[in-house]
C-alpha cells in the first residue's frame, strides 16, 4: 500500500497540519485501517478507493472514524491531482458528509464543505474551567465554538485537555477577531484523541460562518494559531463553506502489511 504524507494549509513542510494518504485499490479491514491510523498518529489518515469516476473518501483518527475532515481532504485531492489525475483540476469525493468538491486554482486547493448551522448556547462554569479563560459566546453544531475578547487570548490558551472531554461537542474552537488576518482560532479534540489539532477544516465549518455574519464579509483569511499554524481563504456561499489552502509533499512511504 502506498502512503503520502501530505502537509496542508501551507506551503512549506513541517508547518500547517500533516496528514497520511493512503490511495488503493480496495478497502482494507477497518481494524487494518485503525492499525495504520494509530501507528502513524496523526490527527487523520485518509483512505481512498476510486469507485467509476468518484473516488471514496474515509477519514480516521487515532480515536476512530470521523465523518469530516478539511486537511485530510486537501491533502488527498494534491495526491491525486498531482499523481493519480494530473490532467484533472477537480476531485470529486463520496463521503459521510456526502458529496465533496475539490478544485485546483492555480496553487491553492479549494475545498466545497457543508456549512453547519451554530445554534447559540449558554456559557457555563465547565466551559470557563476547561479553557482557563472567560468565554464571550458560545455555539454548538458538531462541535463547541467559544468566542474569546481577543487574539492574545486565543494564543496564550493553556486549557485543560480532560475538563474539555467533560464539556459538549467532539471538538472545542476557540476563536477571535484576528489582528492581521480576520480571524485567528485554536482547535482541540481529546475525545478523538488529538490534543490539539494543528490546522481543523472541518472547524472552519463552524468557525467561518460566525465570522461571515459578525463582520459582514463574505470572503475571509483565517489563522489557525498552533504550534505548526496555518492559513485558510475562506468563503460563504448559502450553506456551503470554500476552503482553500496550499500543500506540500513531505513523503512517499511503501506500507508493508498483509491481512492474509
Amino acid at each position: 500500500m502506498r502512503q503520502y504524507v501530505v502537509d496542508a494549509f501551507t506551503d512549506s513542510v513541517f508547518h500547517g497540519n500533516q496528514a497520511a494518504v493512503c490511495v488503493m485499490e480496495k478497502w482494507p479491514s477497518e481494524e487494518m485501517m485503525m492499525n495504520i491510523t494509530r501507528e502513524n498518529n496523526f490527527s487523520e489518515t485518509a483512505f481512498t478507493v476510486k469507485e467509476g469516476e468518484k473516488w471514496h473518501l474515509r477519514w480516521f483518527t487515532p480515536g476512530g472514524e470521523i465523518d469530516l475532515c478539511g486537511h485530510a481532504t486537501l491533502g488527498t485531492a494534491f495526491v491525486l491531482l498531482n499523481y493519480y489525475e494530473k490532467d484533472a483540476d477537480q476531485v470529486v469525493f463520496t463521503t459521510l458528509s456526502g458529496e465533496l468538491i475539490v478544485t485546483r486554482k492555480g496553487n491553492l486547493y479549494e475545498m466545497e464543505f457543508p456549512a453547519y448551522e451554530l445554534r447559540p448556547t449558554t456559557v457555563t462554569t465547565a466551559m470557563e474551567d476547561a479553557l482557563g479563560v472567560s468565554v464571550r459566546e458560545a455555539y454548538i453544531a458538531r462541535d463547541l465554538l467559544c468566542v474569546l475578547d481577543d487574539e492574545q487570548a486565543v494564543l496564550s490558551l493553556n486549557p485543560d485537555l480532560e475538563k474539555i472531554k467533560q464539556i459538549d461537542g467532539l471538538l472545542v474552537h476557540v476563536t477571535a477577531k484576528g489582528e492581521k488576518e480576520d480571524c485567528v482560532s485554536r482547535s482541540f479534540g481529546p475525545k478523538l484523541n488529538i490534543p490539539e489539532d494543528p490546522v481543523c477544516g472541518s472547524g472552519h465549518c463552524h468557525i467561518i460562518p460566525y465570522w461571515v455574519d459578525t463582520l459582514g464579509k463574505e470572503e475571509l483569511v483565517a489563522f489557525q494559531a498552533s504550534k505548526r499554524g496555518g492559513i485558510l481563504y475562506c468563503r460563504k456561499e448559502g450553506n456551503k463553506i470554500f476552503l482553500a489552502g496550499n500543500a506540500v509533499l513531505y513523503s512517499v512511504d511503501e506500507l508493508y502489511v498483509d491481512e492474509d
